[in-house]
C-alpha cells in the first residue's frame, strides 16, 4: 500500500454527471465526494440507479462529469487512462472468441500504437496466478464463466495498471463461484498492491471485499453512507459465517434499505 501523505488514487470533488436526451436532463450522479488510497480495496454497494457504474466510469474516462472535478493519481482521468494507469473488468469478460486464453491475456501488450507497458509478472505468470496454467491454449467457449473472468482479470493486470475497476464481474456466475473468485481477488489483490474500486449489487461481496464500503443512494446517485470493514485483510470462507460479518452485513443492509 501506498505511504501515507501520498497521492490519493481516486479523488472526487462535488463531482456529478448529466445526461442530456430527449428534451429531459437525467442527473445520474450528484455532489459526489470521495477519496480512495492508493493500495486500497473500495465496493461501492448502492440500488439500481444510484450511479455505481457511472462513477466508475467516470473514473475511467469512459463519461465526462458535468461538474465538479475526478483526480486520478494526481491528473485528469484522461491523462491517467492514456498513460495505462487503469483497467476495468466488466460483468461481460468480452475475450476475442477466435484468440487463446493465453492470446486474449497478452493482447494488451500487442494492440495500438500505445500498447500497455510490460508488468513485473508475465502473461504466463498472470495465469497461474488466476489458475488457469493448464488452460492457457483453451478457446473462451472451452471456459466456465468463471474461468473467463479469470482470464479478464489477468488481461487487466497484464500492464501493470495502477488503478482496477471492475463492475460487476461475478454477477452471472453461480453463489459458490463467485465466492471463490472473490477469494481469489482479495489474493491477487494483496500480490500486487493495486487500488480496487468494485462495484456489486450483493451485500456479502461488498463486506466480504471491501477495507470500505462506500453507499450510494440513487435519483440522483449520491453517497449516502461510508462503512469501514473491521474484519482481517487476510480473509478466508471461514470470514462469512462469522458473528462480525453477520453483523457487519446486517448493518449494511439497513443503510440500503435508506437509500
Amino acid at each position: 500500500m501506498a505511504a501515507p501523505g501520498s497521492v490519493p488514487a481516486i479523488l472526487a470533488r462535488r463531482a456529478g454527471v448529466r445526461f442530456e436526451g430527449q428534451g429531459r436532463t437525467i442527473t445520474a450522479l450528484q455532489d459526489i465526494d470521495l477519496q480512495v488510497a492508493q493500495g486500497e480495496f473500495v465496493t461501492l454497494l448502492g440500488p439500481s440507479g444510484s450511479g455505481k457504474s457511472t462513477l466508475l466510469r467516470a473514473v475511467a474516462d469512459l463519461v465526462a462529469p458535468s461538474e465538479g472535478t475526478i483526480e486520478v493519481l494526481g491528473m485528469s482521468p484522461h491523462e491517467a487512462r492514456v498513460r495505462r494507469e487503469i483497467a476495468f473488468v466488466f460483468q461481460d469478460p468480452a475475450l476475442l472468441p477466435w484468440h487463446s486464453v493465453l492470446q486474449n491475456v497478452e493482447l494488451p501488450l500487442k494492440v495500438g500504437g500505445g500498447a500497455s507497458r510490460p508488468g513485473p509478472r508475465s502473461p504466463h505468470e498472470l495465469l497461474a496466478t488466476v489458475g488457469l496454467q493448464d488452460r492457457i491454449h483453451a478457446l473462451p467457449h472451452q471456459l466456465s464463466g468463471g474461468q473467463r473472468q479469470r482470464v479478464a482479470l489477468a488481461r487487466a493486470l497484464v500492464g501493470a495498471p495502477r488503478i482496477l475497476l471492475m463492475d460487476e464481474p461475478y454477477a452471472a456466475v453461480d453463489e459458490m463461484t463467485r465466492e471463490r473468485l472473490q477469494e481469489e481477488l482479495l489474493r491477487v489483490w494483496q500480490q500486487t498492491g493495486v487500488t480496487v474500486l468494485f462495484v456489486t449489487h450483493s451485500i456479502q461481496e461488498a463486506a466480504f471485499l471491501g477495507q470500505r464500503v462506500l453507499l450510494l443512494a440513487a435519483n440522483p446517485g449520491r453517497v449516502r453512507d461510508e462503512v469501514r470493514v473491521d474484519l482481517p485483510a487476510d480473509r478466508t470462507a471461514g470470514e462469512r459465517d462469522s458473528l462480525d460479518f453477520i453483523r457487519l452485513t446486517a448493518h449494511l443492509r439497513r443503510v440500503l434499505a435508506t437509500c
